[in-house]
């Protein structure tokens, strides 16, 4: 059962609201004025119904060669070794989806114990192939580098059939699948390409390379790409042995077939120590695609061992992961309080309006991968805890998630722990320690561009008064300003194209009785109030351009 939730105040989604219902009430003008004078033509923006073309046989096998990319046409390589795998396949398990995923953990030897049985939700498991003649050449700083590196040649032979990407990962990183079929969708899977997360720790770069990429954190290569790569790595091995590690001797390898890595920044190796908390609750702008590194660092989630966390994280992962982790930041004016939400994952409340780049920047709750290195550390900029009570934020992690009956996406959290803060006091002393939790409510639609980061309209209960079950609660909704934006450049482009019109004609004529600037006004006013007081936390109209 969701809570009940009312505000007294007209809000900004009100303003929304109206604003759809205006472009509703348009696109049905527009609409009946076009089906009386044919000789009005639709817009591009709201097409008329058009007969439906048949494919034909020759369009048909055209679509089963380019047909979007889905998770059938990857093809996962995870490296690990048989001791680790008895405590590690729950990391794998937690995101592996039996009989839908393809790919193979490659093992050092065959399991034993606890692992015979092979758990059916696990994905299967191949011995890596005997290469004692190849390391007696090759003489590696380590023999495991080899033997991870001539993986990809192993699963090339075993599964090219249908194969448009390879995926490379360890045995405790975590994948998002959902985001990264959507990724590489975008891609010509019939062209070179090499994707990769880069370390987050400066030195772990220069060391190996700022152009590899960290297989920890996975990378994916192109099937042309992996083709070739399978045809010379023996040979490769030879000239490249030398290198430290396996991820080196692979960017060696596909840079010797003229290929670079293309950086992705949802890729995250993790070569962080101690609370990452900070660093996933200000997450860049692009998909995230995977977490390394979970052995190294404490659980994600408070009063939750490592694996539960695990779990609890792709417990709202598989219900959207195109918003997840994604950071939403809104304001609170009346009391002028911002909010930073990392969808799925945390709420932060700050007592005061903060600058949307100062919280971008990640709090250093984590420590640096190697303790004895003089700064800079991060491939990011951060910001320190602080004691301030106008800049320490409340903080809250996801609890719960479920689908609502108006087709929404409601998603709880809960506070970790008391700030242990006195008020803001240049703020007006409004605490935020009375709320125990907060409700997020974003589209249950996916959301498939991310050229800007979404924003919020707060919705206060009653002051400071009123409880659910004992509980305090703030409702948030998330809306994607995009569409505010995209919603007024469509309806003044179908007033001005009308207005253009030669006059000779009585639809014309009759269009623009009705079509007056006024019109055109109201909606760039409510938009301009929808966009400030979501994104900005200012009453002030921003510019736009129609």
């Amino acid at each position: 059962m969701l809570p009940s939730f009312s505000s007294d105040n007209f809000s900004v989604s009100s303003l929304c609201k109206a604003l759809m219902i205006l472009a509703l009430l348009l696109y049905l003008i527009f609409n009946s004025i076009s089906n009386q004078y044919p000789n009005c033509p639709s817009t591009d923006f709201f097409p008329l119904p058009k007969k439906r073309a048949f494919p034909t046989k020759e369009s048909s096998k055209a679509n089963s060669i380019d047909s979007p990319t889905n998770i059938s046409h990857l093809v996962f390589v995870l490296h690990g070794s048989e001791r680790a795998w008895h405590h590690r396949k729950a990391y794998i398990e937690s995101w592996w989806r039996p009989n839908v995923t393809r790919g193979y953990v490659y093992l050092d030897k065959a399991p034993t114990g606890d692992l015979v049985p092979w758990s059916k939700n696990s994905p299967p498991y191949k011995v890596s192939e005997d290469l004692t003649k190849l390391l007696r050449e090759t003489r590696p700083r380590t023999p495991v580098i080899i033997r991870m590196v001539h993986g990809i040649m192993e699963v090339f032979r075993q599964e090219n059939g249908n194969l448009r990407w390879l995926v490379m990962g360890d045995d405790d990183s975590i994948f998002f699948l959902d985001n990264i079929v959507d990724v590489l969708a975008k891609l010509d899977h019939t062209k070179y390409y090499y994707l990769g997360g880069q370390s987050e720790f400066i030195l772990s770069n220069y060391w190996y390379s700022f152009s590899q990429g960290f297989g920890g954190g996975g990378f994916m290569l192109s099937a042309p790409l992996a083709k070739a790569l399978a045809k010379d790595t023996e040979n490769c091995l030879k000239r490249h042995s030398h290198l430290k590690s396996a991820d080196q001797i692979t960017m060696a390898c596909i840079a010797d077939i003229g290929v670079n890595l293309s950086p992705h920044k949802g890729l995250h190796q993790i070569d962080l120590r101690g609370d990452i908390s900070g660093f996933l609750s200000s997450h860049p702008k692009s998909p995230i695609l995977s977490v390394h590194h979970f052995d190294m660092v404490e659980p994600i989630f408070p009063s939750k061992d490592r694996f539960e966390s695990t779990r609890h994280l792709l417990r709202a992962a598989n219900v959207d992961q195109s918003r997840m982790m994604q950071q939403t930041i809104c304001y609170h004016r009346q009391i002028n309080w911002t909010f930073s939400i990392s969808w799925g994952y945390s709420v932060h409340i700050y007592e005061r309006i903060m600058p949307r780049s100062y919280i971008q920047n990640p709090i250093e709750t984590f420590k640096k991968w190697i303790e004895k290195q003089r700064p800079p550390y991060y491939m990011f900029n951060t910001r320190l805890p602080s004691n301030d009570p106008c800049e320490a934020p409340h903080v809250f992690f996801f609890e719960s998630i479920e689908k609502t009956p108006r087709n929404e996406i409601f998603t709880s959290y809960s506070r970790a722990s008391r700030r242990g803060f006195p008020a803001c006091s240049s703020n007006g002393n409004h605490t935020a320690e009375f709320i125990s939790k907060i409700g997020v409510i974003s589209p249950a639609t996916k959301r498939k561009e991310m050229d800007r980061c979404e924003c919020c309209d707060i919705v206060h209960l009653d002051g400071t008064k009123k409880k659910h079950r004992g509980m305090r609660y703030l409702r948030v909704i998330l809306v994607h300003h995009n569409e505010v934006f995209l919603l007024v450049h469509r309806m003044a482009t179908i007033l001005q194209s009308l207005s253009r019109k030669s006059e000779s004609s009585l639809q014309q004529q009759s269009a623009k009785r009705w079509i007056d600037v006024n019109v055109v006004t109201l909606f760039t006013w409510m938009a301009q109030r929808c966009i400030a007081e979501l994104c900005t936390g200012s009453s002030e109209k921003p510019s736009i351009s129609i």
